[in-house]
């Protein structure tokens, strides 16, 4: 009999829908962070950023960001380092139940750095979300013009994330220069699936751009 493995499942707070930051304060304030605090954020705060990209926002499923045809095809983890709540490993967000499933129990913050070119602030994140995609489940419908539609996609993510992090009090990067095989080894993703964004959060060090 073929042995399977029972992953964890991690239940995250419910998202807040109301702040005390604008959204026009966030757009403002909005920089590229490369340096972080070796301070732990909470597991409410990475919820929050993980419901800002690809969180359910009606019954019938629509989300935070838009999609053509309302495909969904980014996937969205979390290489967890120092978040309260968490052990450090690998997570793959689930939109629909708003929770993470432990894939790996590995830091690997260190070796998504030295895939993305020595990048330190990678490692020196509490947490970096990685955002990928299966071209495919859109190209299907709409033929190469999906490739368009999936980095569009995984762009409007990727601002959501960041003016998340601004109401947060967190600071965020965004980073696109990696080895696709190695990150995706690393973070051992779907079959299909291709990494696009590497996003590391954190509390704020000194802002450089």
């Amino acid at each position: 009999m073929k042995k399977t493995t029972q992953l964890k499942t991690n239940k995250l707070p419910k998202p807040r829908l109301e702040g005390d930051f604008s959204l026009e304060a966030a757009l403002l304030a909005r920089r590229s962070v490369r340096s972080f605090q070796k301070a732990s954020i909470s597991l409410d705060q990475l919820g929050q950023l993980l419901w800002a990209a690809q969180g359910v926002t009606n019954p019938e499923n629509f989300r935070t960001t838009p999609s053509a045809g309302a495909l969904y095809p980014i996937n969205v983890y979390a290489a967890v380092g120092n978040v309260n709540g968490l052990s450090p490993g690998v997570y793959k967000y689930r939109s629909h139940t708003h929770d993470l499933i432990e894939t790996g129990n590995v830091d690997k913050r260190d070796a998504l750095c030295r895939a993305a070119l020595i990048q330190t602030t990678i490692r020196q994140a509490p947490v970096v979300i990685v955002l990928t995609a299966n071209f495919e489940k859109t190209t299907v419908k709409y033929g190469r013009r999906g490739f368009r539609y999936v980095l569009l996609e995984a762009g409007h993510a990727a601002q959501n994330i960041c003016l998340q992090a601004i109401a947060l009090r967190l600071g965020s990067v965004v980073i696109g220069a990696f080895s696709d095989a190695k990150v995706s080894r690393i973070m051992g993703l779907d079959r299909g699936y291709t990494p696009l964004y590497l996003l590391p959060h954190g509390k704020t060090a000194e802002i450089s751009e």
